[in-house]
């Protein structure tokens, strides 16, 4: 069984994705930008975005066992460090941190999670 998550996003329609995917006992949520003018303010964002998909799909930050961070500029990583440490806590997932463009300029960071799903 496959179950589609959406965030109700404008992009989710034009572009054709939803927010997150619950299937073969995972879930699988899309990489997620979040608003702000700092990397820190948008990572925050990003995340609570995140957190309201793996409610939804009815797991948590503590269910994550995958999360692939995207950055324009490496050097900006470390500010989100705390951020991060704060989020996962004491089950902290696989991690990597890919140098790359973005959708548009001013995005700082784009965050992509795969989790356990209940049950």
């Amino acid at each position: 069984m496959v179950r589609r998550i959406s965030s109700g996003g404008p992009f989710e329609a034009k572009i054709g994705y939803c927010r997150a995917v619950v299937a073969g006992g995972f879930v699988h949520v899309a990489g997620t930008v979040g608003q702000g003018e700092t990397v820190e303010a948008q990572c925050r964002d990003a995340l609570a975005t995140i957190g309201r998909a793996l409610a939804e799909a009815g797991a948590g930050f503590c269910d994550v066992v995958r999360v692939r961070y995207y950055l324009p500029d490496r050097e900006e990583f470390a500010r989100c460090w705390p951020i991060l440490a704060e989020t996962f806590g004491a089950a902290p997932p696989a991690a990597t941190m890919i140098e790359c463009g973005l959708i548009a300029p001013h995005y700082r960071i784009e965050i992509e999670v795969t989790a356990r799903a209940p049950g």
